[in-house]
C-alpha cells in the first residue's frame, strides 16, 4: 500500500553498493511512498537548505554527523555502536552479564555460554586462558581426557570479529586447541593471497602473529578507525551443539535458520517471519568422526560459486512432520509417536522470544557497546541452530547481512523484507503517526523498550 505524506518532502540518498540489494531498496521505497513525497539525491552537497534526509548506505559511507546534528529530520540505516551484539566475544560477554542478573532468563537454555580470550601467539595460549574465566573449559578438558572421543564434550572455536565461517575449528582437548593455533602460525590458513607483510616474521622474533593469518572484518564499528587485520586476536570457545536436527528432505545435512531482525529507534525490535534454512554442503557426521567444515558449517560462503542445489530453502517450506527423540521442554505437546505438526511454529515462537531477550540484554547490561539512536534503524541477520530435541539456539548476530546468499529464486524474501522495513521504520519517521510501528503480519513486534533517548 502506498502511503501519502502530509509533511515536507524528504530527500533520500540510496547507495547500498550492492547490485542485488540496491534495486530492491528503490522498489520498496517507490511502493510504500508516493512519488511526490520524496526525492532521490546523489550526495549531501545536492541537498536544499533545511531539508529532511534519509540515508540508506553502507556503514562506512553514512554521514552520522549529519544525522546527529538534526535527529528529528535525519534518518539513517545503521546504529553507530552495536558491537555488543555483532562481535562474537562481546555477545558472549553481554549474555553472560545478563544471566548473572537474570538467572532464569530464557537465554540460559538457548545460548551456549562461551569462553572469551585474546591471543597473539600460540606459545602464550596457557597464559591467555589463565587471564580469562576458563574454569568450565578446563574442567571439560580434564573430564574429556579419560573418555573415548565419542563421549567427550566438544567445543567450537570462533574468531570474535570474523565472518563467513572464517577461522572456525572444532576441538575437545587443550592440546588440540593449541595445535590449531600452531597451524595458523605455520601459515596453513594464510596461503590464499596474503600480503608479504602478513606472513613476515614479527620484529621480536616470535614468528607470525595468529591475528595476521585471519582475514580482516568487512563491517567496521568506526568510520575513523577501521578494523585492521592485526586487531583480530579475540576468540570465543563455545560448547558444540550436537546432535543437530536433521531432516529427511535434506538428506541429513545440517542446517541453520537465518532470521532477519529489524531494530528501530530506541528501541523496537521486529522479527521478519519469512526465514531461510541454509544447509551444509555434506551429510552430517559427529565431530569425532570428521571435522570437515563442509559437514559442520552451514554457511553457503564455504561452497564458493558452486552453491549446491537446495542449500538455501524457505524455512516454512520444510516438512511439517518430524520425529524428535527427546522433546524440548519449550516444545508444544506431541503425540505418543513423538511426531509434531507444529515444530516450525514452535521454533518460530522460540526465535521471537530469544531475539527479544538478546536485544534487551544488550540494551540493559551493555549500553556502552549498544547505543540505539532514535533516528536510526538497522537490519540484522540472526542465525539459529535447532538441535535434535527441537530447541533453537542463538549462534550469532550479523550486521549488514549478506542478502545475496538468498539467491535469485528466493529473491522475493528480501524484496518483501525491504518493503516491510520502509513501511515500519521509514514512513512513520517522515510522515508522523504510528503507521506500521506496531508490526505487520510478516514483521512481528517482539520488543518495545523506552530507553529514554529522544
Amino acid at each position: 500500500m502506498i502511503v501519502s505524506t502530509t509533511t515536507q518532502k524528504f530527500h533520500a540518498i540510496i547507495k547500498y553498493e550492492d547490485f542485488y540489494v540496491q534495486p530492491l531498496i528503490l522498489s520498496a521505497l517507490s511502493k510504500k511512498c508516493l512519488p511526490e513525497s520524496y526525492q532521490l539525491v546523489n550526495s549531501l552537497s545536492d541537498l536544499p537548505a533545511s531539508s529532511s534526509l534519509f540515508q540508506w548506505l553502507q556503514y562506512e559511507s553514512i554521514s552520522f554527523d549529519t544525522a546527529l546534528r538534526q535527529p528529528q529530520h535525519n534518518l539513517v540505516n545503521a546504529y553507530i555502536i552495536r558491537k555488543a551484539l555483532i562481535r562474537k566475544h562481546y555477545l558472549s560477554s553481554t549474555i553472560s552479564h545478563w544471566l548473572a542478573k537474570n538467572p532464569f532468563s530464557i537465554l540460559k537454555h538457548h545460548y551456549k555460554q562461551g569462553v572469551g580470550f585474546e591471543l597473539d601467539y600460540a606459545e602464550f595460549l596457557d597464559d591467555a586462558l589463565d587471564e580469562a574465566e576458563t574454569w568450565e573449559l578446563r574442567e571439560s578438558w580434564k573430564s574429556n581426557e579419560d573418555k573415548e572421543v565419542e563421549e567427550r564434550e566438544w567445543w567450537i572455536l570462533k574468531p570474535g570479529m570474523s565472518d563467513r565461517g572464517q577461522g572456525i575449528r572444532l576441538f575437545s582437548l587443550g592440546e588440540e586447541l593449541k595445535e590449531i593455533f600452531e597451524e595458523w602460525e605455520d601459515g596453513e590458513d594464510g596461503e590464499d593471497g596474503e600480503d608479504e607483510d602478513d606472513t613476515a616474521q614479527d620484529e621480536d622474533g616470535k614468528g607470525t602473529r595468529i591475528s595476521n593469518i585471519l582475514p580482516p572484518v568487512e563491517q567496521s564499528e568506526s568510520r575513523d578507525h577501521p578494523t585492521i587485520t592485526n586487531h583480530l586476536r579475540h576468540f570465543v570457545a563455545q560448547p558444540y551443539i550436537h546432535p543437530p536436527l536433521l531432516l529427511p528432505s535434506s538428506r541429513n545435512h545440517k542446517f541453520h535458520i537465518r532470521t532477519y531482525v529489524l531494530a528501530v529507534g530506541a528501541l523496537k525490535i521486529y522479527v521478519y517471519k519469512p526465514m531461510l534454512a541454509l544447509f551444509a554442503a555434506a551429510p552430517y557426521l559427529p565431530p569425532w568422526e570428521s571435522q570437515d567444515l563442509r559437514i559442520h558449517l552451514t554457511n553457503t560462503c564455504l561452497q564458493g560459486t558452486h552453491i549446491l542445489e537446495g542449500s538455501v530453502r524457505l524455512f516454512w517450506d520444510l516438512e511439517d512432520f518430524i520425529t524428535v527423540p527427546h522433546p524440548s521442554p519449550s516444545n508444544n505437546p506431541k503425540d505418543r509417536t513423538g511426531q509434531s505438526t507444529t515444530w516450525k511454529d514452535d521454533v518460530w515462537q522460540q526465535i521471537c522470544v530469544i531475539t527479544a531477550e538478546t536485544f534487551e540484554a544488550a540494551s540493559r547490561v551493555s549500553s556502552v557497546h549498544f547505543q540505539p539512536l532514535p533516528n536510526a534503524f538497522e537490519i540484522f541477520g540472526l542465525d539459529f541452530l535447532v538441535d535434535g530435541s527441537g530447541r533453537a539456539w542463538l549462534l550469532e548476530v550479523n550486521a549488514f547481512p549478506d542478502f545475496q546468499q538468498t539467491g535469485e529464486e528466493l529473491k522475493e524474501i528480501v524484496e518483501g523484507l525491504f518493503e516491510e522495513v520502509v513501511g515500519v521504520a521509514v514512513v512513520p519517521f517522515f510522515c508522523g503517526g504510528e503507521g506500521a510501528k506496531s508490526g505487520t503480519e510478516r514483521m512481528r513486534l517482539v520488543l518495545d523498550l523506552d530507553l529514554g533517548r529522544r
